[in-house]
């Protein structure tokens, strides 16, 4: 197996399980566990829609590490060139707003959210140059 295709998907992996850690810690914030149970997170109500929307943000990048090391080399290159940046770009949003709400724990989270998946792209677009 080539080396990028690895690291691409352990960079996947490291996403997922630092958005994990992000939303677990959130909930121990005051006030959060009662929000939710009322039905709203982060002055927004929660929604069949918003359910699904946090699903495929958390299931995407396990596919994409699987996908990362099974896929043919320039499929693989363009998926992980495309989600990546897509998911840099949520990262960004994510990272702005924990930013404006000056919470530090989650703008680190978001800090290296948006870095693995900067290095998703970085791999992806590098070993393109290889070929």
């Amino acid at each position: 197996m080539e080396d990028w295709k690895i690291k691409i998907a352990v960079l996947w992996l490291m996403h997922t399980l630092a958005g994990v850690f992000v939303g677990f810690v959130m909930w121990m914030e005051p006030g959060v566990l009662e929000g939710i149970i009322a039905g709203e997170i982060s002055d927004m109500q929660i929604t069949p829609e918003i359910m699904l929307m946090v699903s495929i943000e958390f299931l995407v990048p396990f596919f994409m590490a699987f996908l990362s090391l099974t896929l043919k080399d320039s499929l693989n290159r363009w998926a992980n060139i495309v989600v990546g940046a897509v998911f840099t770009v949520i990262g960004l949003a994510a990272l702005s707003d924990s930013v404006a709400r000056v919470s530090a724990y989650q703008s680190l989270m978001w800090l290296s959210i948006v870095v693995v998946t900067a290095l998703v792209v970085w791999y992806a677009w590098k070993a393109k140059q290889k070929a």
